[in-house]
């Protein structure tokens, strides 16, 4: 569910509502025995000036040692272009912004440089499209989870997501939705935020993809498409966890070396048909999200 559903309207600054170097390569060298009359590279050994023994066995000789230095230096070379982590090849060449692909690692930029100490959200996005991209489809992980029901936490994530022009606003925005008594009791929460005893909140977004609007260096409008599940997992639980699917497209702008949001809107869908499957019961899902942690998104 999203706040709009409980008559609050779109929740300011929460999209969505509803609320891990490939290691080294084992290489085994092997010794190739070439069949009869294929020790030259372009035929059968040719006897030269007569025929003369020995000449033909020793170009086979030299041209075998050739082949076997060709095989080693394609070796040395897929070597090389498999390597991961390095940084020259992560980073885009200066010319056109694009990386090498590399068929064992990633591709693309490095995804960030670090996370905030205070809430895990990963920090230091590349200055490119992608950057951005990956900068929203995080925040919209935090933003969308249930720190978000703690004050402490809330704020920590509203500091990392979004621009400090725009911070305190919505902190004061958001406060006044998360301590409203009349909604927390809709959700099923006591009046702190937290479940009632024996049951477990759920508030989880899944970003499936993401893609960019608008580019233009500085700032960016950038959708996010994810799967979001709300609700109390537990026997009895008057909110049981369902699952609702939205679209959220921010405004972002690059501001002390990072992006940083500046506003956001959403709406529903696109959702998928849902196949005929029974829903878990309220102890499998319950067990499901307090075994199964979340992801982050910077790629």
């Amino acid at each position: 569910m999203s706040l709009g559903d409980d008559g609050y309207g779109q929740e300011p600054g929460r999209p969505g509502g509803d609320y891990g170097e490939p290691a080294g390569y084992d290489r085994h060298l092997t010794r190739t025995r070439l069949p009869e009359g294929e020790g030259e590279l372009y035929g059968p050994n040719r006897r030269a000036h007569g025929g003369r023994p020995g000449r033909g066995n020793g170009l086979s000789s030299r041209n075998l040692i050739t082949v076997v230095g060709v095989v080693v230096l394609l070796i040395a070379a897929i070597a090389f272009a498999n390597r991961g982590g390095g940084s020259s090849s992560d980073d885009s060449d200066s010319a056109g912004g694009k990386a090498s692909a590399q068929p064992t690692a990633p591709t693309g930029v490095k995804p960030v440089t670090g996370k905030d100490g205070a809430t895990g959200i990963a920090s230091g996005f590349a200055h490119t499209e992608q950057g951005a991209q990956s900068a929203a489809a995080n925040y919209g992980v935090a933003l969308s989870g249930d720190g978000m029901f703690k004050t402490d936490v809330r704020n920590a994530i509203v500091n990392t997501a979004y621009a400090p022009d725009v911070a305190a606003t919505r902190r004061g925005d958001l406060d006044k939705i998360y301590s409203d008594q009349e909604f927390l009791k809709r959700i099923g929460l006591q009046g702190n935020g937290s479940a009632p005893k024996g049951m477990t909140f759920v508030s989880r977004a899944t970003p499936v993809g993401s893609k960019t609007v608008k580019y233009e260096g500085e700032t960016a409008t950038i959708a996010v498409w994810y799967s979001s599940l709300f609700g109390l997992a537990g026997e009895g639980s008057t909110n049981p966890v369902a699952e609702k699917w939205y679209t959220t497209t921010f405004e972002m702008r690059w501001t002390e070396n990072d992006w940083k949001i500046t506003d956001f809107s959403q709406k529903d869908g696109p959702a998928p048909v849902g196949r005929d499957q029974a829903a878990s019961s309220a102890k499998d899902m319950s067990d499901a999200v307090q075994g199964f942690g979340g992801f982050t998104y910077a790629r």
